[in-house]
């Protein structure tokens, strides 16, 4: 994986080269402070690497991709304040150190920072990207009152549930990809199947997330142990659990996603669900599944294939995340 190394090094040296100097720091140290706690990176990467393939000129997408990841940043921001989550990449989450009206500040700040890093396109692609950047933070906005929805929500089916995680996640991949085509130059048919191939991997990756909140390793996965049990997510999990198991499997489900607790008596009731249906194994062929749909996107884009290659391997490794 040399090349995610190079890719992850362009980055780090562009968000080093970026880093807020701005006042008040009550403000703008946190936002570093997310920034430089920032994984792996990959979706900035995803619009460097779609760049490359179509032949366009990597600084001129750097700060683009740099957007994305500020964007990417002030949803996770807001994200961990609406499920009051305490760890964000095994640190302490912006709104657990500072409180959450600063959380909400600094991640207004980093999505209007991002909108700036696109300034520098020309015209009629600096357009094509807004448009799609927005539809995209729309769209996110949706999957996350969804799953808001789902919550409380007693029918939900498989269907509302792909559809969420696509809002929620697979889109932002997908347009990662595609503006780095964009900027690239990339015709219509390419760029669209660019995304479709983010798409359907930016959903084999959240069903993976969901996988690894139950089956995962903590330490390597870096959130509470079952927080979506806790926060009555109706995962990819419970939909499968729900489906396979017995009427009073079923019975149990509903009384313990009835309410909101951080009994653990509520973990090991679901857990045993799951493991007796099997949801384990039925996630893990999903996730095969999107990735192999990814794949098809990719095959029809007419580029040498030695050139798509690292793509193949991006999808392979996102989704042989520590279990």
């Amino acid at each position: 994986m040399e090349f995610l190394d190079r890719y992850q090094q362009i980055v780090a040296e562009a968000i080093t080269k970026y880093t807020f100097k701005d006042k008040p720091a009550e403000l703008y140290d946190p936002m570093n402070y997310i920034i430089s706690h920032g994984g792996k990176r990959l979706r900035p990467i995803m619009v460097l690497m779609a760049c490359d393939l179509f032949g366009g000129d990597l600084k001129q997408a750097i700060k683009p991709a740099l957007a994305i990841e500020f964007f990417h940043n002030f949803t996770l921001i807001h994200d961990d304040i609406m499920d009051e989550a305490p760890l964000r990449r095994n640190k302490p989450t912006i709104h657990t150190l500072h409180g959450i009206n600063v959380g909400i500040l600094s991640g207004d700040g980093l999505m209007l920072k991002a909108y700036k890093f696109f300034e520098d396109l020309e015209p009629e692609i600096f357009k094509a990207c807004i448009r799609i950047f927005t539809h995209t933070g729309l769209l996110l906005c949706e999957g996350q009152q969804y799953d808001i929805n789902f919550e409380t929500q007693e029918n939900v089916t498989y269907d509302d549930y792909i559809r969420m995680i696509t809002y929620k996640t697979g889109v932002l991949s997908a347009s990662s990809f595609e503006i780095g085509a964009l900027i690239a130059r990339a015709n219509f048919k390419d760029a669209k199947a660019i995304f479709n191939f983010g798409k359907h991997i930016g959903i084999a990756f959240q069903i993976m997330d969901d996988y690894l909140d139950v089956f995962g390793d903590q330490a390597q996965f870096g959130k509470k142990h079952a927080g979506d049990i806790y926060e009555n997510k109706k995962t990819i999990l419970y939909l499968l659990a729900r489906e396979h198991a017995t009427e009073e499997e079923r019975k149990e489900l509903d009384h313990w996603y009835g309410k909101k607790t951080d009994n653990i008596d509520k973990v090991y009731g679901v857990e045993k669900i799951f493991r007796r249906t099997k949801v384990d194994e039925k996630a893990l062929r999903l996730i095969q599944k999107h990735n192999e749909i990814g794949q098809s996107y990719l095959e029809k884009i007419n580029i040498p294939e030695d050139k798509k290659k690292p793509f193949a391997e991006l999808a392979n490794y996102l989704l042989r995340r520590e279990s």
